[in-house]
């Protein structure tokens, strides 16, 4: 069993490349920010995938929600800058 989540995690980590081609040559914004998104997603998988094959699954799972929600804070966070709408004060 220890075999088959080293060889999921060396799978999963080239599967990571796959949105990191669309971050690095999107043609938009959101397109990026889908992307890292995904990237997000997975890496979340993998260090739990670490964790367990370091026998410390209860510290990477710690770790994987620290950095989920600085993930969905960082996403919000860019789709309300690129969403906003500008304010024009004709006087």
């Amino acid at each position: 069993m220890h075999t088959f989540f080293l060889y999921s995690a060396v799978i999963l980590t080239a599967i990571i490349a796959i949105p990191a081609y669309r971050v690095i040559k999107g043609p938009t914004v959101f397109d990026r920010l889908i992307g890292t998104n995904a990237i997000a997603t997975k890496t979340i998988a993998l260090i739990c995938l670490i964790g367990y094959l370091f026998g410390r699954i209860d510290m990477f799972i710690d770790i994987t929600l620290a950095y989920a929600i600085l993930g969905f804070i960082g996403s919000l966070t860019i789709a309300k800058y690129f969403t906003a709408v500008e304010v024009r004060y004709d006087d």
